[in-house]
């Protein structure tokens, strides 16, 4: 997680109902937490803290780029992100995570963010991302225009070619 202390909310600093805190994240955050994901980016990330009568709502909201393989040509791509989540905090004995709500010591009341911060950024990943149709790189663009057509110069007749195990269950009939 982070080192530096940068991402640490300690519940006791908290003066007033509210609480915002705002972070340029870059490619240092990304190498810090040491996932494979994501390794570069530059993203506004803001956390706003509400008091409520027995919690704390966290609200986590994530604006920028990030760059991530293509899922077509596994070349790096630029992908926008505008992600937002709520986490519930909750002071207890122990510290407990369940992603919706953290339960954090009351002898200890610090909570690092930068996981939550991290997994926002994440989860607004779209499960297929590609370039734009055209910009993956030529060469690879190529490979992929010609896997999808069937290749013109192996058939002389106007049919489609079978498999040759139809062929056998139809000489059976």
């Amino acid at each position: 997680m982070d080192t530096s202390g940068r991402f640490k909310i300690d519940f006791r600093d908290l003066t007033g109902d509210e609480m915002t805190r705002t972070w340029m994240l870059d490619d240092s955050f990304f190498c810090d937490l040491d996932e494979q994901d994501i390794k570069h980016g530059k993203l506004t990330a803001t956390l706003r803290v509400k008091k409520k009568a027995a919690s704390f709502q966290l609200d986590i909201h994530a604006i920028g780029t990030i760059e991530i393989p293509c899922d077509r040509c596994l070349e790096p791509m630029t992908q926008p992100i505008d992600a937002e989540d709520s986490i519930e905090a909750r002071l207890g004995d122990t510290l407990e995570d369940d992603g919706d709500r953290i339960t954090i010591p009351e002898d200890h009341p610090v909570l690092d963010v930068s996981w939550n911060l991290y997994e926002t950024i994440a989860l607004a990943i779209p499960i297929f991302h590609t370039h734009p149709e055209g910009e993956c790189p030529v060469d690879i663009g190529q490979y992929l225009a010609t896997d999808d057509e069937p290749d013109q110069g192996d058939s002389d007749s106007s049919e489609p070619p079978t498999d040759a195990r139809w062929d056998a269950l139809k000489a059976l009939l």
